[in-house]
């Protein structure tokens, strides 16, 4: 694979000599996406870059947009983890501006009220992982015994190599089976793994692949102490960063067009390469191409091009899944403490897993606001969305009273209530040979995202982001100007895995 890759780099590079730049067309402007023609457009001397967005703003399902009374809305709060590198270094390095909160604690509540409070795991005195993801919690309903059961699970964990064998191994068990096989008792599944699945990998543990739980668990607490410390923007994601991100994208020659949904691409029938995508009536020609969208994105341009669904390839991405999911927020009247910005919660809804959120202590805009505004995320929602704003309204707002009683006291004088139907994807048991990776059968097409299989364990923008320039793994190769020693050469696939990018939302706003 890798010799093919090179050789299509080169075929690439010589046509570039007597033809000036290549056309690259990125389709879908989510973090692979951005990031995908953020990495070429520096590139401009080589590649000609368009990125397609079918919605009506660039960043996918994590754009915000404003309510009919001016409010800002997205669909759904997104964190940033310690091991998140490349989103820091993009962020710090790149385009030098500071969106994040400081490091926060983070609670998990129940119906019974508070259950577990997490530290800033950097500030603790560093212990071997991961004795510290352990102990440092503090749990004030689970006993010690039901905690000391979770080192059974330090054997998968050791087995766990983030391999393709790995990857069939446990993917052939639902996450249930794994954490009752390795010794952990009812009681903490319940109050520790199970929410950890519900908001980690959007689905209950009967319904979620194995592997893809160890994959999130090694990711995000295991690997290192301070891996689940986590932060946040101080306003919405689309704002703070996508907009100076596209204005960069934009400087460096990229075109940058919204509202151009795919609806073919072609494929010639000689050569067996993309030579345009269109979107409706309107052809982008192309000398390569990035998918970059999420599992229904894939699904319906597979479904309208001829040139891809003859290939079992993409056929086979069909089978995969994804789930629903809901954000709502929440405008009360008055000041309420809320005692931590970040909380998941548990117990509330069988098989629906949620987080809430004060915006008022993350969000710059809202710090002298007169009210509180709170989110409320919630993951497999299927049961939710069916229901009226209203009863959602109601719902939230006594859900969260249940955590903090003086929400209760307080009148919603706005809202909002976004529905992702399958917004967001389902690792579920047997999916991984489904999951494509990013070099394809077309030797000009490439496949970017967290849910793209390669070495990158974790389903999160973080992957994204990090296999940046071609599609998952892919990077560009400036044609014909470098020694092979100083290009991005494409890479070659290594191993294994949202996204939650590639969904369709509707939205009911009320003043």
């Amino acid at each position: 694979m890798q010799a093919e890759l090179a050789a299509e780099v080169d075929t690439m590079n010589e046509a570039a000599e007597g033809d000036g730049k290549k056309k690259v067309v990125v389709i879908g402007a989510g973090w692979a996406g951005l990031a995908a023609a953020y990495e070429l457009s520096k590139q401009n001397d080589d590649f000609d870059v368009t990125l397609l967005e079918g919605g009506k703003s660039v960043g996918g399902l994590v754009a915000g947009w404003l309510t009919p009374g001016g409010r800002p809305v997205e669909a759904g709060v997104h964190g940033f983890w310690y091991p998140y590198r490349n989103i820091f270094r993009l962020i710090e390095d790149d385009l030098k501006i500071d969106p994040f909160t400081p490091w926060t604690q983070s609670a998990q509540y129940s119906p019974n009220g508070l259950e577990v409070i997490s530290p800033i795991f950097q500030n603790m005195p560093r212990l071997p992982s991961p004795m510290g993801t352990f102990l440092y919690p503090s749990f004030l309903r689970l006993p010690w015994f039901d905690r000391l059961t979770a080192l059974g699970l330090l054997a998968s964990v050791v087995d766990w190599d983030n391999t393709p064998e790995a990857w069939r191994k446990y993917d052939k068990y639902t996450a249930r089976e794994l954490f009752r096989m390795m010794g952990c008792s009812e009681r903490l599944y319940r109050d520790a793994f199970e929410p950890m699945l519900l908001v980690g990998l959007f689905a209950p543990g009967e319904q979620c692949s194995a592997a893809g739980a160890l994959g999130m668990l090694y990711f995000f607490i295991l690997a290192h102490q301070a891996d689940f410390d986590v932060k946040w923007c101080r306003g919405t994601t689309g704002e703070m960063i996508f907009k100076p991100w596209v204005q960069r994208i934009e400087e460096n020659g990229a075109k940058v067009l919204v509202e151009k949904r795919v609806s073919d691409v072609e494929v010639c029938p000689d050569t067996g390469r993309v030579v345009s995508v269109s979107c409706g009536g309107e052809s982008f020609p192309c000398d390569a191409v990035v998918s970059a969208v999420g599992i229904n994105g894939v699904k319906g341009i597979v479904r309208a091009a001829p040139g891809l669904s003859k290939l079992p390839f993409f056929s086979k991405m069909m089978n995969l899944r994804s789930v629903d999911a809901l954000a709502v927020r929440l405008y009360l009247d008055r000041r309420v403490r809320i005692p931590y910005q970040s909380n998941a919660c548990f117990g509330f809804d069988k098989t629906t897993g949620w987080t809430f959120f004060d915006l008022t202590a993350m969000h710059d805009s809202l710090d002298k606001s007169e009210g509180t505004v709170l989110e409320a995320d919630f993951y497999h929602a299927d049961q939710l969305l069916p229901r009226s704003d209203q009863d959602l309204v109601a719902k939230v707002q006594g859900d969260i009273a249940t955590c903090v009683p003086a929400v209760g006291r307080a009148k919603v004088v706005d809202y909002s209530v976004v529905r992702i139907a399958q917004g967001v994807t389902h690792f579920s048991p047997g999916s991984y040979d489904s999951m494509p990776t990013c070099e394809t059968p077309i030797p000009n097409m490439f496949m970017s995202g967290d849910w793209i299989v390669n070495d990158h364990g974790s389903f999160s923008q973080e992957k994204s982001v990090r296999y940046r320039g071609g599609g998952g793994q892919c990077r560009s190769e400036a044609p014909g100007r470098r020694s092979r020693q100083q290009r991005h050469p494409v890479r070659r696939r290594r191993a294994a895995h949202s996204s939650p990018e590639g969904g369709e939302r509707s939205s009911k706003t009320s003043r």
